[in-house]
């Protein structure tokens, strides 16, 4: 028997749990679902949220044929088969794990194909694309980030697997309220280990009297090996737990953030841990510790090279320094400044000063004339219009004086602002 979470893998777009930035109504790929006209893809993102599912339910959405391999595992004579079949039918998806492990001559053979649409190639991968994949892959596909599904929408997938034909509906499974929860709250956001999860509990479960499988809390707490703690049925204490660890480490409580952060490791969560902290480290530290930027992402590495328990020990450090170090939002209150600024209309022209003279022609239209270069003056400064006419005397950053190094940045500020 096939695990419950390759059985229940949609096979329309309408199927899929979450994404709904991609798949949503009107959204992008919904869009090109719609249209029937599908561009080569690459979805990336964490273990388990969907990324096979979504390339599946795509083919089947347009009944366009498809073969699922995996960079790894399959060889360049397999790809050559699917071309093969490519050719018969004028064109076909090929689902591709781990597309970051695609090796050179596997790479040269698929490029002309997807360059003249016979292949329509949906990568997946868990690395970042950017950095992973190769720029002659990449050029010629959409990236689309994949995010990791809610407590909630994780609910969604296990009732439906209960429910459902092809999944669990013939062994009369009642589970309690509390232990769904646990399940859906304890995977991290991974739906995969969530069904597998489910489907453990209900194998190892001995039916009732009356030929029904009950599922407690305890039984799904030895399945999951995690204890449960209290999160509503709707998930949304988990995002409580997430918003009151941040707001502990802006107000410099270590005791109340190493309480959370806890909470989160007990949960499993380390990829909202890592996300939150590194928003902490520049949101509210910023220019006042401007090292701990660059500490909590050593930290955070290393948590995800060695994996729980032994993960805790890094992100502690990280978070008692964080809430020990003078906070200064001033980076970011200045670039929501220029942000909002910008979106309400505040823009103008380039000064011609500042326009690109690398060009021919570009002197006659005056550009690069009257700019005065800063390395040619003996404090690296030199006061000239930067800003368009419109906004000239707007002014984002307001700096705090918060850490040594916020505070020199401050007076230099000054020195320019106040030059003649």
């Amino acid at each position: 028997m096939k695990p419950l979470a390759y059985r229940m893998r949609p096979t329309k777009i309408e199927d899929i749990i979450g994404q709904e930035h991609l798949v949503g109504k009107g959204k992008i790929i919904e869009r090109m679902v719609r249209a029937k006209h599908l561009s080569s893809m690459i979805l990336y993102g964490p273990p388990g949220i969907g990324k096979t599912s979504i390339a599946t339910a795509i083919a089947g959405s347009t009944n366009t044929p498809f073969r699922s391999l995996n960079a790894v595992l399959h060889n360049k004579k397999d790809m050559e088969i699917v071309v093969e079949e490519a050719k018969m039918s004028g064109h076909i998806i090929l689902i591709l794990d781990e597309v970051h492990r695609l090796d050179k001559a596997k790479q040269d053979f698929l490029l002309p194909h997807l360059e003249n649409g016979m292949i329509i190639l949906i990568g997946a991968t868990t690395s970042n694309p950017y950095h992973a994949i190769n720029p002659a892959i990449r050029s010629r596909c959409q990236i689309f980030e994949l995010k990791p599904l809610t407590p909630t929408q994780i609910g969604v997938a296990l009732k439906r697997a209960l429910t459902d034909k092809r999944g669990l509906k013939d062994y009369h499974v009642q589970i309690s309220e509390d232990a769904l929860n646990h399940i859906a709250n304890s995977c991290g956001g991974d739906v995969r280990s969530a069904l597998n999860a489910l489907e453990l509990s209900v194998l190892s479960t001995e039916p009732n009297e009356e030929n029904q499988i009950v599922l407690t809390l305890e039984t799904v707490e030895e399945c999951v090996q995690k204890k449960s703690f209290v999160h509503d049925k709707d998930g949304d204490s988990h995002y409580d737990v997430l918003s009151a660890f941040q707001k502990s480490i802006r107000g410099s409580d270590v005791n109340a953030a190493l309480h959370y952060l806890a909470r989160l490791i007990e949960a499993g969560d380390l990829h909202s841990i890592a996300r939150r902290l590194i928003v902490i480290a520049y949101e509210d530290i910023g220019l006042a510790n401007p090292q701990a930027g660059a500490r909590t992402l050593a930290a955070i590495e290393a948590a995800e090279r060695v994996g729980f328990p032994e993960a805790r020990i890094p992100l502690a450090n990280a978070v008692i320094e964080l809430c020990l170090s003078p906070k200064s939002n001033s980076a970011y209150k200045a670039i929501d400044k220029a942000l909002s600024d910008l979106r309400n209309g505040y823009t103008g022209e380039i000064p011609v000063h500042l326009r690109d003279a690398h060009y021919k022609g570009a002197k006659q239209l005056g550009r690069g004339i009257d700019y005065l270069y800063p390395h040619d003056y003996e404090n690296g400064w030199v006061k000239q219009q930067y800003l368009p006419d419109k906004i000239k005397n707007r002014k984002y950053f307001e700096p705090k004086k918060t850490g040594k190094f916020e505070q020199a940045l401050a007076s230099i500020y000054e020195k320019i602002e106040k030059s003649p």
